[in-house]
């Protein structure tokens, strides 16, 4: 996938969370199913997950290639990304439930700051991609906790389908659709 294009997932995939936010009732904010994330603590996760990918591709080319290598293979394209996280999950559930439980609520008053910060934390990661030559794209590798090394490319298609994921997630521990 272009960077582009990528960019372009990027946007939309956060749009339509927006959209869905946007309509929802305040108190959901700090209100959640038992054991179920709240609307504020996915979120809180988008954030911190955008936040890590924007803060590791601060870091100068050289440093990421000394620290983690370079990629061995071609990177892999959006679909077989989506299916192989799909597949740790079910796999991993249980990993992915203890690295994320201990995940702070936040509270209803920081809800407009935490909004703010991932729509520009989302902005930051677009502006990024578009910057990057498609060589680094595509040799320099990231880890991810539950994916191994993935290539800057794929770790940012990866971040696209990761927000659309909590986007249904939300949707269907809320019950209602949004309008895209």
């Amino acid at each position: 996938m272009e960077k582009l294009a990528i960019a372009d997932l990027l946007e939309e995939k956060h749009r339509d969370l927006f959209n869905w936010l946007e309509n929802q009732p305040e108190d959901n904010w700090e209100k959640g199913p038992d054991n179920k994330w709240t609307v504020g603590q996915q979120v809180l996760h988008l954030v911190n997950s955008l936040q890590a990918l924007n803060n590791a591709l601060s870091y100068p080319r050289f440093f990421l290639k000394y620290k983690f290598g370079l990629c061995n293979r071609e990177s892999r394209d959006y679909k077989t990304i989506v299916n192989k996280y799909q597949q740790k999950l079910l796999e991993n559930s249980d990993r992915a439930r203890v690295f994320n439980q201990n995940l702070k609520k936040p509270l209803q008053k920081n809800r407009k700051r935490l909004l703010t910060k991932l729509q520009i934390q989302s902005k930051k990661l677009q502006y990024k991609i578009k910057k990057i030559s498609d060589v680094n794209l595509d040799t320099l590798v990231i880890p991810h906790p539950l994916m191994g090394k993935m290539t800057i490319r794929e770790i940012i298609m990866w971040t696209a389908h990761h927000t659309e994921h909590h986007t249904e997630t939300l949707i269907m521990t809320y019950g209602e659709e949004i309008d895209c």
